[in-house]
């Protein structure tokens, strides 16, 4: 540990100043709010007002400036610039920054605080997780929240049902919400996730010309279950991400390894997803749908068995990237890290016998015969399988084979080996305006991962690409 960081928030008293602020992180720009002690040439910052360590220590210089953010979207927000950063600041309203601005100025001219008294600590708003799977039930927003909070998108961007053959990506994922007898509802608490999670959805007019958001949905052969996807530039969806999984209560420290992750990958695009289910399963995280060597994708992961096992099968067989990453941000443990790759081959069997020795290397039940031969009879098929590993502390959690492209037949067969009704699954399609999946995935879901609400053992699942919103 840094030693300057080995410093208590009680150490620093009597403090020149002291109080809650709002900070902008630095590698991935996400928004804290801190516990900020002002001492002399220091400007320490906690994650609460009792730390016995703190986080990061703004070191004040005789060149160093503090000043108002007028032209930025943020109200009441500063900065304090430093040789090596300039660090921006949110404060609660106008008086408390015009006083931190003061204060800090005095300190770095050298001519200490004019008694100024520590504001009243009646703005500790700090985060509490739960040791509650993360549901909406949970209502954390962060101070620096600026689309959830409870209100609903205007303009271009909300998610209207639609009956224009021509409707928007959004109109389209509410038309297919509608197909959902559990989530039509309003006293649903799966509803009242799904909500929460489309509001924390950047907004067309959001976007820079050339820039693209994308939506995709999952669906379970049986309807049971289903998976929202959505994507998009980091600049705009990292902050409302956060501030979606403070208001559904996932805890800081997973915040932090979104950060810590985000920071090592470095990912253009990033997205955020939600599972639901008919039994009121709810789970949420984030994802990055970016190619990055596998290594780096591992580390994103829990370390142990499982991420070993897939470390050494992979290099054995010479996969060594993946096209997506992305894990859980449930309030308790175990955490999720799903990882998804493309098979290496030279043709369809080549990639299969693969995928058949990935399920047998790490301890999943062989793909069943009539579910086999259904997907050999997608060989034809543009595009690679690929495998899709979830893993975790406590093991291997779920894993699955996407088949690109399944024709209509496919989809149909594979509904019957699933116990879905293939009509169920043409009216979902049908709302979503689709032509049909982007993959099927027969997955095997862990036993003990179902937690009571998620099918455990075999399963099938269509996964549709629903459209993209692009910037003008």
């Amino acid at each position: 540990m840094d030693p300057n960081l080995r410093i208590s928030v009680a150490s620093l008293n009597p403090a020149d100043k002291e109080g809650f602020l709002t900070k902008q992180g630095g590698s991935i720009k996400t928004w804290k709010r801190r516990w900020f002690v002002l001492k002399g040439k220091k400007l320490v910052y906690f994650k609460t007002r009792n730390d016995l360590e703190a986080t990061g220590v703004i070191e004040l210089e005789p060149d160093s400036f503090v000043k108002d953010e007028k032209d930025k979207k943020k109200r009441f927000m500063f900065s304090v610039g430093t040789s090596r950063r300039v660090f921006f600041i949110v404060a609660d309203n106008e008086k408390d920054m015009l006083s931190w601005i003061e204060s800090i100025k005095r300190n770095i001219e050298g001519n200490g605080p004019i008694n100024a008294p520590t504001p009243a600590r009646t703005h500790d708003t700090q985060p509490q997780t739960t040791n509650q799977s993360i549901s909406s039930n949970a209502t954390h927003p962060s101070p620096a929240a600026t689309s959830v909070n409870g209100t609903k998108p205007t303009g271009n961007g909300a998610f209207t049902p639609s009956n224009s053959a021509n409707a928007s990506p959004r109109a389209r994922l509410a038309a297919a919400k509608n197909c959902i007898p559990y989530l039509l509802e309003e006293t649903s608490k799966v509803l009242e996730f799904w909500q929460i999670w489309t509001e924390s959805v950047p907004l067309v007019s959001d976007l820079q010309p050339g820039n693209t958001i994308e939506f995709h949905v999952a669906a379970s052969a049986d309807m049971q279950k289903l998976t929202w996807r959505t994507a998009g530039p980091q600049n705009i969806f990292i902050q409302k991400m956060v501030d979606f999984f403070w208001n559904v209560g996932a805890p800081e420290s997973e915040i932090d390894r979104l950060n810590d992750v985000g920071a090592l990958i470095n990912p253009v695009k990033i997205g955020s997803w939600i599972d639901m289910s008919a039994k009121g399963g709810m789970d949420g995280g984030w994802f990055f749908p970016v190619d990055i060597p596998l290594d780096r994708a591992i580390e994103a992961s829990d370390i142990g068995d499982p991420t070993r096992k897939v470390s050494e099968w992979a290099k054995t067989n010479s996969v060594t990237a993946a096209f997506s990453v992305g894990r859980d941000m449930g309030a308790a443990p175990p955490r999720q890290t799903e990882i998804r790759m493309k098979l290496p081959g030279s043709d369809f069997n080549d990639q299969l016998r693969l995928a058949m020795d990935a399920f047998f290397v790490f301890g999943f039940p062989a793909i069943p015969e009539d579910a086999l031969a259904l997907i050999r009879r997608s060989s034809d098929s543009n595009g690679s399988l690929c495998l899709a590993v979830i893993t975790s502390s406590e093991g291997f959690v779920r894993l699955g084979l996407l088949i690109p492209k399944p024709t209509h037949e496919t989809v149909v067969g594979l509904c019957q080996v699933g116990g879905g009704s293939s009509d169920e699954i043409m009216r979902f399609q049908s709302s979503l305006q689709s032509q049909g999946p982007a993959y099927a995935e027969y997955q095997y879901l862990m036993k003990g991962f179902g937690y009571g609400v998620y099918k455990e053992g075999f399963d099938i699942v269509f996964h549709y690409l629903v459209g993209e919103d692009h910037g003008e």
